[in-house]
């Protein structure tokens, strides 16, 4: 497999993207007003950028709109991810939000001319069992419908209907003016819902504060900006399912800095999860029949 800039730009926006729920447990923020500032920072340090620099170039109503309501998806998407790890596990929050990929793949069987390929449902399958490995069987089979899980199931929807719009979008728009549109919109949004919803906008330890500019900084703007333009180049269906690498990266970097334990069978979902990442990536059709009828002969 070619490492080409749209891979690497992937792999990039997966190692950064990998820290948030490292960040999140820490519960120096509420859930919504720590998504409101990983926004707010992040479109601070980018506006003064692309605007001296030149790179902002304002797109069509139609596709500004759109870039619009990819900045409500996504945010709304942190937002409900955020509280769903605070609230419950985040273990069970990463595994119902990581089912993205399957909605990512329906969707653009219904709504995109690129249909998902045969190997795309083969490694949804494996990657999907490999992630359930490795967050524990159990842990499948105890979920409770409260509203945590409710939110962790509509984390994953809000964030595979917005890789197909982005998609879209980002067959028009260019990277920069697309996070600029995207990335206001989140902000205003957020900042609404929390005044609406009486959230402490300070009060925050200095800690605090530290870490919700790492999170606009690492998990927004390095992260996204890599991973827009990913989605630029790839296919959505293949960078939804890539993004489930990071359950793994996630594991390690609790086992280093939150002392959470890594057992064998997590180490085994693991290399099961990357593997049907990998059959996504390969490019000749795997065919059952075929393969059933070579091991015949």
């Amino acid at each position: 497999m070619k490492l080409t800039k749209p891979r690497l730009a992937l792999i990039c926006g997966i190692l950064c993207i990998s820290i948030f729920p490292i960040l999140v447990k820490l519960r120096l923020a509420p859930g919504l007003i720590s998504a409101f500032y990983r926004m707010f920072f992040a479109v601070l340090l980018l506006l003064p950028y692309v605007v001296l620099s030149g790179n902002f170039k304002l797109p069509s109503l139609k596709f500004a709109l759109l870039a619009a309501l990819c900045g409500v998806l996504f945010s709304s998407d942190v937002a409900v991810w955020n509280i769903a790890i605070q609230e419950s596990s985040a273990t069970q929050a990463s595994l119902l939000t990581n089912l993205s990929p399957v909605w990512v793949g329906v969707g653009s069987f219904f709504f995109l001319k690129a249909k998902p390929a045969t190997n795309f449902w083969i490694g949804t399958l494996v990657a999907l069992f490999g992630m359930i490995t490795l967050v524990g069987f159990e842990f499948f089979i105890d979920l409770n419908f409260d509203q945590a899980f409710l939110f962790a199931v509509l984390s994953g929807i809000l964030y595979s209907i917005y890789l197909l719009v982005s998609k879209n979008v980002l067959s028009t728009v260019d990277v920069l003016s697309f996070m600029t549109i995207s990335l206001t919109a989140s902000s205003i949004y957020l900042g609404i819902l929390c005044y609406s919803l009486n959230e402490p906008f300070t009060g925050f330890t200095d800690t605090g504060w530290f870490v919700l500019v790492l999170q606009a900084v690492i998990c927004q703007l390095c992260a996204w900006l890599s991973i827009s333009y990913a989605t630029q180049h790839m296919r959505a269906t293949r960078v939804s399912l890539s993004l489930l690498s990071q359950a793994v990266i996630t594991s390690i970097l609790a086992w280093l800095f939150l002392e959470e334990k890594i057992t064998l069978q997590m180490i085994i979902g693991g290399i099961i999860l990357l593997f049907g990442i990998r059959i996504t990536f390969y490019d000749k059709t795997i065919s059952l029949k075929r393969l059933f009828s070579k091991n015949r002969d």
